[in-house]
């Protein structure tokens, strides 16, 4: 689930429809969390928020005050798939470095008996909105806004949370290897912020062609930097068309260009032509 929010005063504009690499942050964060989890992917946005174009089966749901910050949005979000799915990782659009292993981390710890929330604790902050939760909390997070308890540290006085610090959260060696210094917690809140997120090299990323593309100086895996498969798919000399496919890690076939990659993807392309 992924709150997109509205607009940001330090921003001047919504975080949501800030460019990333050919995309959006929003759709970035909304197809990243949808290649990790099995379930449902929900955006929450604000009252009349025009969102920017999201993945294929990303749900919208609308937060129905505007104004309550993330408490409700979180309460809708959870409510809109309760029915669907027991747990569900929520976060803010504007974490551009989250990582696949992060998120099977925290939502791992939903595994431990009794636990309702997992909360991680990483660089020094509590981060509530990178967060596991049980869906059936969203009845008792609208009450605690309806009594005006906004913040989400009165949500941890109410459930059994699950805290992980950053030493809990590296002990899991994907997350250790691909993000040691666990910036998928960071976010974007200044132009200052997004300027640099932005100037930063992508991920190295495995790219091998196969087949007919093979040709051309292409045979064989490399390294290339690339935020999205439209990125990695031109570093090879190659573009996303009917002739093209992409697997991604060797499972999930796309054509996607905007799919985000990250540290430790592996792609690979064939011909999308039959006998290709």
């Amino acid at each position: 689930m992924v709150l997109a929010g509205g607009r940001s005063s330090r921003m001047g504009v919504p975080k949501s429809g800030l460019e990333w690499h050919g995309s959006t942050l929003l759709y970035r964060t909304a197809a990243l969390v949808a290649r990790t989890v099995g379930g449902p992917v929900v955006v929450v946005g604000a009252p009349g928020q025009l969102l920017p174009a999201l993945p294929v089966g990303v749900a919208v749901v609308t937060d129905p005050v505007e104004g309550l910050g993330p408490m409700q949005g979180i309460a809708a979000g959870l409510a809109a798939v309760a029915d669907r799915a027991a747990a569900a990782f929520v976060c803010s659009t504007d974490m551009p470095f989250l990582h696949t292993a992060f998120v099977r981390r925290v939502l791992r710890g939903l595994a431990v008996p009794d636990v309702d929330m997992v909360l991680p604790v990483a660089r020094g902050f509590r981060q509530p909105l990178a967060a596991g939760y049980r869906t059936a909390l969203a009845g008792l997070i609208t009450d605690l806004v309806a009594e005006g308890d906004l913040r989400p540290g009165m949500l941890f006085k109410h459930c059994r949370v699950l805290q992980l610090d950053d030493a809990e959260l590296l002990a899991d060696t994907a997350l250790a290897r691909y993000d040691p210094d666990l910036e998928s917690v960071v976010n974007i809140n200044t132009p200052q912020d997004y300027a640099q997120a932005h100037g930063r090299p992508p991920a190295e990323v495995t790219v091998q062609c196969f087949g007919a593309l093979a040709g051309g100086g292409r045979r064989g895996a490399r390294s290339i930097r690339a935020a999205t498969l439209d990125e990695a798919a031109s570093g090879v000399g190659l573009a996303l068309d009917r002739h093209v496919v992409a697997a991604l890690n060797g499972d999930q076939i796309t054509r996607d260009g905007q799919l985000p990659l990250e540290a430790g993807d592996s792609v690979a392309f064939i011909s999308g032509d039959a006998g290709g």
